[in-house]
């Protein structure tokens, strides 16, 4: 009995553990300030975002040189690193004739606060209000790209605020789903705080969408992008043997042909 009882104990030491733990292992922030805008991307300008709560969010806006943008891009990102690193995607985007926003969460790329669902949902209005209200850009020209988590993000965003187009890379059916790849020993769904349902919520969605993902993806399970394709009738571009962080979906020609596909005529 003593030895069942410490067995008992154990198991929920470790639950709780994982409940009071567990968003340190959902966001990975790099919380490391970032350099000013034009030092990564020439043309670009820094802004300063207000998130209804309160905050102030950190954010870069470029443009097409010399013209125009044919349309404007929201980016979401991952739930790992911060702005910084999704500069190669902005510049290529930029080239290829849209305007681009770029935001980091609240505790990431030095902005104050935890990140959770709510705090996310809160942090892509003030970069949509942003756009729609500062910039004037018409909904009927914005886009939202959405990278793994950041589906999520945009998807819920897309229910209140229907975009021109939406753009999914790599998106999973909800976070429960991933959690219980990766952590089949625990039970994620009674566990879990935060649950961004995406195949759920993209159903409800009458926006043209375009799902990308990687064929050997080792973090969303390719089958869980499809399924998201199939609830929101999107067009579904598949990388071949490319993984979650590979350069190609990050940036690559498949991922930046995808977006321009989305932008109205």
């Amino acid at each position: 009995m003593r030895v069942l009882l410490g067995l008992v104990l154990v198991v929920v030491l470790v639950l709780a553990l994982v409940w009071l733990f567990q968003r340190r292992l959902i966001y990975q922030p790099d919380t490391t300030p970032v350099p000013a805008a034009g030092t990564v991307l020439p043309g670009a300008e820094d802004v300063r975002l207000r998130t209804a709560d309160g905050l102030e969010l950190g954010a870069w806006f470029v443009g097409p040189a010399g013209s125009a943008p044919k349309a404007t891009v929201l980016v979401a990102n991952g739930n790992g690193g911060n702005r910084a690193g999704r500069a190669p995607l902005a510049a290529k985007l930029a080239q290829a004739g849209l305007a681009v926003l770029m935001f980091d969460y609240r505790g990431y790329g030095g902005n104050a606060g935890d990140p959770d669902e709510d705090g996310l949902a809160l942090d892509v209005r003030a970069a949509y209000r942003y756009l729609v209200e500062d910039r004037r850009v018409p909904p009927e020209r914005l886009l939202f790209h959405g990278e793994s988590l950041g589906c999520a993000v945009v998807a819920e965003l897309a229910l209140d605020h229907p975009p021109a187009g939406l753009l999914l890379r790599s998106p999973f059916t909800d976070l429960a789903a991933v959690g219980a790849g990766i952590y089949p020993f625990l039970p994620v769904r009674l566990l879990l705080r935060d649950r961004f349902p995406v195949r759920d919520e993209v159903a409800r969605l009458r926006v043209p969408t375009v799902v990308v993902l990687g064929g050997r993806d080792s973090i969303v399970p390719p089958a869980q992008s499809r399924e998201v394709a199939a609830a929101a009738s999107a067009r579904l571009v598949e990388v071949p043997g490319a993984d979650h962080n590979d350069p190609v979906l990050l940036e690559g020609r498949a991922l930046v042909d995808a977006v321009l596909s989305l932008v109205p005529s």
